[in-house]
């Protein structure tokens, strides 16, 4: 099966967003809970240490949106296309 490296790195980056989406909604309706969760996802390292978080706005939003997205359409083509540089026929 060929794979369609535009259409892959567009899935891969509209997956990646809706992602960080739910994930930054989460964050702004139950912060508390987000910080436990870190905790418990990097084994107990307290994330509370690092100070009272900033204020969250649009702009810290959209800038890792953004990232997220180019970098998951690049990924995305990336493996398309070795996908398709390594199948067997």
């Amino acid at each position: 099966m060929i794979m369609n490296p535009w259409r892959t790195g567009a899935t891969l980056a509209m997956t990646l967003a809706v992602s960080y989406t739910v994930c930054a909604l989460l964050y702004v309706l139950f912060p508390e809970l987000g910080i436990e969760f870190l905790n418990a996802l990097f084994h107990g390292l307290n994330f509370r240490r690092l100070g009272e978080p900033m204020p969250f706005t649009f702009g810290l939003f959209m800038v890792p949106l953004l990232v997220f997205v180019v970098w998951g359409f690049l990924v995305g083509a990336l493996y398309a296309s070795l996908h398709n540089l390594l199948k067997s026929d």
